[in-house]
């Protein structure tokens, strides 16, 4: 479970990256600067919650821990809705694709609620 969550999160990296330097370069001049924030904010998170993502990863493979597993997991779905709803939000302007943010979010926090968990019963 351990080396799949180091891709998972590698990937997530390496995407984010991309996306990053993609708006960065490419939607400046596309997006108002509200959008162009939103874009930010989506990379942003992407690319901290990688950052989990491995850090779960590697707890999950020393401790052999169900919990970290499971953070890695949510981390990693947390970060694709989180981010993706916010790319969309970015690129279409529509409030609506708003409302699944916060799911995103609260994935989030399962993930690093359940890596406080893994810790402590480490």
């Amino acid at each position: 479970m351990g080396r799949a969550l180091l891709a998972a999160g590698a990937l997530l990296g390496f995407l984010g990256v991309a996306a990053g330097a993609f708006g960065a370069h490419a939607m400046r001049a596309k997006l108002t600067p509200e959008r162009l924030d939103n874009w930010k904010t989506a990379a942003d998170y992407q690319l901290w919650h990688a950052l989990a993502t491995i850090a779960a990863g590697l707890a999950a493979a020393r401790w052999e821990s169900g919990a970290a597993a499971a953070a890695g997991w949510c981390f990693v779905a947390g970060a694709l809705v989180i981010s993706g709803s916010l790319y969309a939000l970015a690129v279409t302007d529509r409030r609506k694709l708003g409302a699944i943010t916060p799911i995103g979010g609260m994935l989030l926090l399962i993930g690093w609620a359940l890596l406080v968990v893994a810790a402590a019963t480490a």
